[in-house]
């Protein structure tokens, strides 16, 4: 079974997000929904050297609840000091955030929830892949958007992936 499915998840959410692309739950969308999610991970299998290993996948419903509450909420963040502060008032910062993940998909996963955030951005991440730089709208104390960077989504992460 694991050489037709080299990567069982992947292949589930190919076949799910097919069917929502589609948009159509017929017998023929279902067919080539799993020829996609049989082939595609055999193909690209010889590039997936490692599995990311992830010790509490239901942790990663409570991740994605935080995130979706913190892009809300950010949302009227922005909004708010974009329409109401004034431009001389606006402390934007680069910030270093060290990282403690060692697992290239948890970094990954880290600096795309920075990134989906609105008001910050993952702009790079450092050739040992020990720190991102990030930017931030606002962040008049950049250690406390560092250190609310690590407690909110970092230590999370680290309890989901091992």
């Amino acid at each position: 079974m694991r050489r037709l499915f080299p990567h069982p998840v992947l292949s589930a959410t190919l076949t799910l997000l097919w069917l929502l692309l589609a948009n159509r739950w017929t017998l023929g969308s279902l067919i080539l929904a799993l020829i996609l999610a049989t082939l595609i991970p055999l193909l690209t299998a010889p590039w997936w050297p490692d599995r990311p290993r992830v010790r509490r996948p239901f942790g990663l419903v409570g991740y994605l609840l935080v995130v979706i509450h913190d892009v809300i909420v950010a949302s009227f963040q922005v909004a708010r000091i974009i329409l109401f502060l004034p431009a001389d008032q606006i402390r934007s910062a680069w910030i270093a955030v060290p990282l403690d993940l060692t697992s290239p998909e948890a970094i990954s996963l880290l600096a795309g929830t920075i990134t989906m955030t609105p008001g910050t951005l993952t702009a790079d991440v450092s050739a040992d892949g020990r720190a991102l730089l990030v930017h931030a709208l606002h962040a008049p104390d950049p250690d406390a958007v560092r250190d609310e960077i690590k407690t909110r989504y970092e230590a999370r992460l680290k309890r989901i992936f091992a």
